[in-house]
């Protein structure tokens, strides 16, 4: 199962400008923010997160009801969050 995971944004990345990193579920990694070139991001906002791009910009409290209802999900929740913690990180 794949899921789009909400992200707070923490600092954007200098080189490639394309990049930010955002925090999920307490794991910080580097995503792309390219799709979102016409919103004005900045740190503190949250994104909806998929494959290592933002898809969406959301507000907080869209974030934390997904992340309610993800957690609710148990496992499928937990393998996500696993891989993010697996893979290269911030």
């Amino acid at each position: 199962m794949c899921l789009g995971i909400p992200g707070e944004l923490v600092e954007f990345v200098e080189e490639p400008s394309d990049l930010a990193v955002v925090e999920v579920g307490g794991v910080r990694r580097r995503i792309n923010i390219g799709l979102l070139a016409d919103e004005r991001l900045q740190p503190g906002d949250w994104v909806l997160v998929h494959v290592g791009f933002a898809l969406s910009k959301i507000s907080e409290r869209e974030a934390q009801a997904v992340l309610d209802y993800l957690q609710e999900l148990g496992q499928p929740y937990e393998d996500e969050l696993e891989a993010l913690r697996a893979s290269d990180g911030a």
